[in-house]
């Protein structure tokens, strides 16, 4: 046995036998390698001074503005298993990027906290089987990734003010089946969207896979319910019309009827599960936090959405006018999809700049 494991296996491979070997890389361990942690060496205002080497001596590290800092470089096979950070500053504005087998393209490009299902840079538990958020800023990260000959992560400050950046990523080094494909993730944000456009979560992605999750940042820019509009995956050649086809936003996140209980039950109700969640609703407050803005995740876990050449995915944003008609929205729309396939990984849209990025 290899020791990889697929994602909804683990507890059924927990009891069996591997050769493959753990490790962790940290700032007590920027390698990873075996025997090296905890080496560092107390500085003169380290708060382990008086203890020496050997005790907490380099827990975190510091990312100046316009510095990228590299997290990981491995250089053997395996897969990364979970990845565990708490930033400081924007979240915005702390770019994750993820490059497999050597490839100059990212396979992952995305602002840290929507990675983790917190793209409006507050706080909001999410206890679900691929992502975890816990107080106060503790990101984690379940999907499993493998690769074949060597890993890079690296984290971008893009912001005015140097981030300080606890982490850990916790991988194996493994034989890599050959059926196994390579995790992908990458952000969209579109504010406002344009009338009577939809809003285009991925496009252009070429090779054979699977489409594993989506999250979504959703500000709404008018009254009334504003979740009419429908997903639609276009698989495999699909042009005008695709192969699946949702009913509504909220029937994709597996909620119903607006996630509204009523008023005198508190309207919109807030909820976490291992696969789908609407983990954040941000209401207005009469001041300054003037718009309504929704977090939502869907994991394809159970249920992945298998592409053999290519793949497409829109949402429309649909709210309500007079005479029973469909309004289409202009709404503030980020988005990350989550998604395995073949390298190479094809070329991302350029990444929004600092100021539209920016949560205001």
């Amino acid at each position: 046995m290899s020791g990889f494991n697929g994602l909804g296996m683990h507890l059924g491979n927990l009891p069996r036998l591997s050769s493959a070997k753990t490790r962790s890389i940290s700032a007590e361990n920027f390698t990873g390698e075996k025997g090296k942690g905890g080496m560092a060496e107390p500085g003169p205002d380290s708060a382990a001074r008086d203890l020496g080497r050997g005790w907490k001596c380099s827990p975190c590290i510091s990312i100046e503005p316009g510095e990228t800092r590299l997290l990981a470089g491995i250089e053997e096979p395996g897969a990364i298993q979970h990845i565990w950070v708490t930033p400081t500053g924007h979240w915005r504005f702390s770019i994750l990027r993820i490059y497999w087998d050597g490839q100059e393209q990212p396979s992952v490009e995305c602002p840290i906290g929507d990675f983790f299902a917190c793209g409006w840079g507050r706080y909001a538990q999410v206890s679900s089987l691929a992502v975890c958020v816990n107080p106060a800023s503790g990101l984690n990260s379940y999907w499993e990734m493998p690769f074949r000959k060597s890993c890079k992560i690296t984290v971008e400050n893009i912001g005015f003010e140097a981030m300080t950046l606890f982490y850990q990523i916790d991988y194996t080094l493994t034989e890599v089946p050959d059926d196994a494909a390579y995790f992908h993730a990458q952000f969209r944000r579109v504010n406002p969207l344009p009338y009577k456009d939809v809003h285009t979560i991925l496009d252009d992605v070429k090779g054979q896979g699977q489409y594993v999750g989506t999250y979504m940042a959703w500000g709404v820019n008018n009254c009334d319910w504003w979740g009419e509009g429908e997903i639609k995956f276009f698989l495999d050649g699909d042009e005008e019309f695709p192969t699946i086809c949702g009913t509504g936003t909220e029937d994709y996140f597996c909620g119903s009827y607006d996630f509204d209980l009523g008023k005198e039950r508190g309207g919109y109700r807030e909820f976490t599960t291992p696969y789908v969640g609407l983990p954040q609703v941000i209401r207005p407050d009469g001041l300054y936090d003037s718009q309504t803005r929704f977090g939502m995740y869907r994991w394809h876990i159970p249920d992945p959405i298998r592409f053999e050449q290519d793949l497409r995915v829109t949402i429309q944003a649909l709210g309500w006018r007079s005479g029973g008609r469909y309004l289409p929205l202009q709404d503030d729309i980020a988005s990350v999809a989550y998604w395995y396939q073949t390298l190479p990984t094809a070329p991302f849209p350029q990444l929004p700049d600092r100021d539209c990025l920016e949560v205001i």
